[in-house]
């Protein structure tokens, strides 16, 4: 299939691009790296009448700290992340989470903020920015507004983006010396989009998990923290032998729905298993 009609802007500034969007109704979108709008426009499971060309504005690339917190620029490609020293050094989780993401073509044109304004469930970067409580920045040309991760999707394909608004950044606090964390996923081939993922961040003292944060991937219409199994688990010793402490609150938190090969109480026996999997796989910090 081919796209319909678009009307193509390539403005040359974030400012520029603000008003474009604005000055072009609701029915505008952004494009970055485009890996997965232009899918969609090709399927034409999206008809925008304009797309706003951002992908080079060198004002939405880049990753930098500053009191306490790692600041990733909307537009920064996932391989940028990958090989960043800052990301090695204060977030390696992202390095772990990114390893993930699609295949080496796709990572090197995909953005962060793309992801994050597609929302799919079963991406990466979604659950890990909830599970870090991280906040997207977000602009217009009425101004900007910090929204917190959590609070960013809202449903399947679904954000807190109000029409004309621009991802600029995204600010992930760097996890205190004592924390631990833990990324696993389950997929049909490496590339592929996961079945189930889990993003883990923790404390561990005297071989008990302290106020343990858990977002899934793939397992509910969007990122979101599973309250009902953080609750189980908190305090739970760890490794853990079976599933017994958080199979029942797994079930509260999410309901996996049956896709093509692969049957929904399937997929939360998988998440069973992953849970298990990844809680056992964390160490404490030295």
């Amino acid at each position: 299939m081919k796209a319909r009609n678009v009307r193509y802007l390539r403005p040359g500034s974030v400012s520029a691009a603000l008003r474009a969007l604005q000055d072009a109704g609701p029915d505008a979108v952004p494009m970055a790296g485009g890996q997965s709008l232009l899918a969609a426009l090709n399927m034409r499971l999206s008809s925008p009448t304009h797309i706003v060309d951002i992908g080079d504005l060198a004002e939405l690339r880049g990753i930098d700290e500053a009191d306490g917190v790692v600041r990733i620029g909307a537009a920064t490609r996932h391989a940028e992340i990958l090989r960043s020293p800052v990301i090695r050094n204060r977030i390696p989780l992202l390095c772990d989470v990114g390893a993930h993401i699609a295949h080496v073509a796709i990572r090197n044109r995909g953005t962060i903020g793309g992801s994050l304004a597609y929302a799919d469930p079963a991406a990466e970067w979604p659950a890990t920015m909830v599970a870090l409580e991280a906040r997207i920045i977000v602009a217009s040309t009425r101004g900007e507004r910090s929204i917190a991760a959590e609070d960013f999707f809202v449903g399947l394909l679904e954000t807190a983006l109000q029409p004309g608004e621009l991802i600029l950044r995204i600010e992930a606090p760097i996890p205190s010396p004592d924390m631990v964390t833990g990324f696993g996923e389950l997929a049909r081939r490496h590339g592929d989009f996961a079945l189930v993922g889990l993003v883990v961040c923790t404390r561990i003292d005297q071989e008990r998990l302290v106020a343990p944060r858990l977002v899934y991937l793939g397992c509910s219409d969007h990122a979101r923290t599973a309250v009902h199994v953080m609750d189980a688990l908190d305090k739970a010793h760890v490794p853990l032998a079976d599933a017994m402490l958080y199979a029942d609150a797994l079930r509260q938190d999410m309901s996996p729905s049956d896709i093509p090969g692969l049957r929904g109480d399937t997929r939360m026996k998988m998440a069973e298993v992953l849970t298990r999997r990844v809680i056992n796989s964390l160490t404490r910090p030295r």
